[in-house]
C-alpha cells in the first residue's frame, strides 16, 4: 500500500500520462516557488548592505561569493537524500526505518560537510590577498565572512530537512517556511545592521548576524512542521540521532559528491563568463550580470522541475517499474522545457520590462548598459530551452542515482566547447561580449544533448536496474 499521494501507482495509456502531469505540477510549483523565494532572501540582505555603502557591499559581495559557491555545492551533496530516500518509498513504502536512517545520514553528511567547507570559506582571506584586493574591504569582507560561515552547517540541515519534506509531499512546507524565513531576514537586517528594536549597531557584521538569526528560526520552524505533521513525525528522523549507518552514509557520499562537482563547474563557468566579460569591458560586464540575473530568475522553475523530477523517477526507481520511471522523466523534461520556451518568448518581445527590474531602460544614462544588455537577452531566449533541458534532465537522471557520469558531461560541456567557444568568440572576433554569451550557449546545449541522449538510453545503459534491497 503506498503512503504518499503523489507516490500512488499511475494508470496505463494516457490517462497514466495526464496522472503523472499533475503530479509533476503539484511536487514542482512549491520547490520552484521555494527556489525563487530563496533569491529573494538573497536580494533583500543585497538591499539592506547597499545602504550601508559601497564599500561595504563589495565588501559582503566578495564573501557570498566564495561562501555561496561552497553552499551551493555541499547542497548539492546532502541533496542526495532525494533520490535515495524516494527509492526506499517505492521499494517498500512506508519505509520508516529506511528512510529514517537514509534522513539522519544525510543530517551526518550536513554536518561533516558543513565543517569542510567552514575550512574553506575561511581562506577567503588569503584569497583575496592573492588576487590583490584592496586591504580595506579585505578587512570588512573578512569580518564578515567569520560571523556568516556559522551559518553554514544550519543551512546545509535546512536543505536536507527541506528535501525530506518535498520526498513525503509536503514541498507546499518547505515553500511557508521560505517565505517566513523573508520576513525574518528582513527584520534582523533592519535591527542589527542600524540598531533598531534595543539591537546593536553592528553594520556589515549585523547583516552576518541577521542570516544567522534567520538560518536558525529556519531550521527549528522545519523542526517543529516535522513534529506537528503525523505523517512526518512518524518517521521520527530525529530520533537515535547518534546511531550510524555507514553503508547509507557512503551512498549518500558516492550519488551527492559528482552532484557537487557538478555545480561546481557549472557556476565556475558562469564566473569565468564574469571575468571574460570584465576584461572586454566595465559596461558589458554590467549589462552581463542584468542579463545573467533575468536568465537566472527563469532558471529556478526547471530548476524545481527538476528537483520534482529526481523524487518522482526516484520512487519508480525503487519500485522497479520502468514505466513509471519513463513517464515520470519525460513529463518533467517536457514540464520543464515548456515553461522555459515561454520565458524564453518573453525575453524576445518585452526585454525591456524585464531589465526593468533591476534598472531604468529608459533612462538616458543607462542607454549603453541597455544596448547591450538587450543583446544578450536575446542569445539568453535562445538557450533557455537547452537550460532548463539540461536541468531536468539531469535531474531525472539523480532519480536514478546516476550522478558520475552526467558530472562528467556537464564538466567537458561547459568548459571545452562552452568557455573555448567564449574565448575565440570574444576576444578573436569582433563579437565580444556577444561571443561570451554565444559560448554560453553553446556549453549549455552540448549539456542539454548528451545528458537528454543518456536519460533516452537509460535502459540500454542498465540505468533503471536497482540492486537488491539492502535491508
Amino acid at each position: 500500500m503506498q503512503d504518499a499521494r503523489s507516490f500512488e501507482p499511475t494508470p496505463a495509456g494516457g490517462e497514466g500520462w495526464r496522472a503523472e502531469f499533475f503530479a509533476t505540477l503539484r511536487l514542482s510549483w512549491p520547490l520552484a516557488a521555494a527556489n525563487l523565494l530563496q533569491m529573494l532572501t538573497y536580494a533583500v540582505d543585497v538591499i539592506f548592505i547597499a545602504r550601508l555603502g559601497d564599500a561595504q557591499l563589495a565588501a559582503s559581495a566578495l564573501a557570498i561569493a566564495l561562501f555561496g559557491l561552497v553552499l551551493w555545492a555541499l547542497s548539492g551533496l546532502t541533496g542526495a537524500v532525494a533520490p535515495v530516500a524516494s527509492a526506499e518509498l517505492g521499494e517498500r513504502a512506508p519505509a520508516l526505518r529506511p528512510v529514517r536512517r537514509t534522513v539522519r545520514m544525510a543530517m551526518w553528511m550536513a554536518v561533516f560537510a558543513g565543517i569542510g567547507g567552514i575550512g574553506l570559506c575561511l581562506l577567503l582571506g588569503p584569497l583575496m590577498r592573492v588576487t590583490g584586493q584592496d586591504a580595506g574591504i579585505i578587512g570588512m569582507a573578512t569580518e564578515y565572512n567569520t560571523i556568516l560561515v556559522l551559518s553554514l552547517i544550519p543551512m546545509l540541515l535546512n536543505n536536507v530537512l527541506r528535501h525530506f519534506v518535498s520526498t513525503l509531499d509536503r514541498p507546499i512546507l518547505a515553500t511557508a517556511i521560505t517565505a517566513a524565513g523573508i520576513f525574518v531576514n528582513a527584520l534582523a537586517n533592519y535591527a542589527f545592521i542600524f540598531g533598531n528594536f534595543g539591537a546593536p549597531e553592528l553594520g556589515l557584521r549585523g547583516a552576518a548576524v541577521a542570516t544567522i538569526i534567520t538560518t536558525f528560526v529556519t531550521l527549528a520552524a522545519y523542526v517543529a512542521v516535522i513534529r506537528l505533521d503525523p505523517k512526518l513525525h512518524r518517521y521520527r528522523i530525529f530520533g537515535r540521532w547518534w546511531a550510524p549507518d555507514w553503508q547509507r552514509f557512503w551512498l549518500i557520499f558516492r550519488i551527492g559528491l559528482p552532484i557537487a562537482l557538478t555545480i561546481t563547474a557549472e557556476a565556475g563557468i558562469f564566473g569565468a563568463a564574469a571575468f571574460l566579460m570584465g576584461n572586454i569591458g566595465a559596461t558589458q560586464l554590467a549589462a552581463h550580470t542584468v542579463a545573467l540575473q533575468i536568465a537566472a530568475l527563469a532558471f529556478q522553475v526547471p530548476f524545481g522541475v527538476g528537483q520534482a523530477a529526481t523524487i518522482r523517477v526516484g520512487y519508480f526507481y525503487g519500485a522497479r517499474d520502468p514505466e513509471g520511471v519513463r513517464r515520470a522523466g519525460w513529463m518533467s523534461i517536457w514540464v520543464g522545457t515548456g515553461f522555459m520556451a515561454i520565458t524564453a518568448l518573453a525575453m524576445i518581445l518585452i526585454p525591456k520590462l524585464l531589465i526593468a527590474i533591476y534598472v531604468d531602460p529608459w533612462d538616458p544614462k543607462n542607454a549603453v548598459l541597455v544596448g547591450f544588455a538587450l543583446k544578450y537577452i536575446v542569445i539568453a531566449a535562445a538557450f533557455q530551452l537547452f537550460d532548463g533541458l539540461q536541468a531536468v534532465a539531469a535531474g531525472a537522471l539523480r532519480g536514478l542515482q546516476d550522478t558520475r557520469v552526467p558530472m562528467w558531461i556537464a564538466a567537458f560541456a561547459y568548459w571545452v566547447p562552452g568557455i573555448g567557444t567564449s574565448l575565440w568568440l570574444g576576444f578573436y572576433t569582433p563579437l565580444e561580449g556577444v561571443g561570451v554569451w554565444l559560448g554560453l550557449a553553446v556549453g549549455l546545449f552540448v549539456a542539454a544533448i548528451l545528458l537528454t541522449w543518456r536519460w533516452a538510453q537509460r535502459e540500454n545503459l542498465g540505468l533503471t536496474t536497482r540492486p537488491a534491497r539492502s535491508g
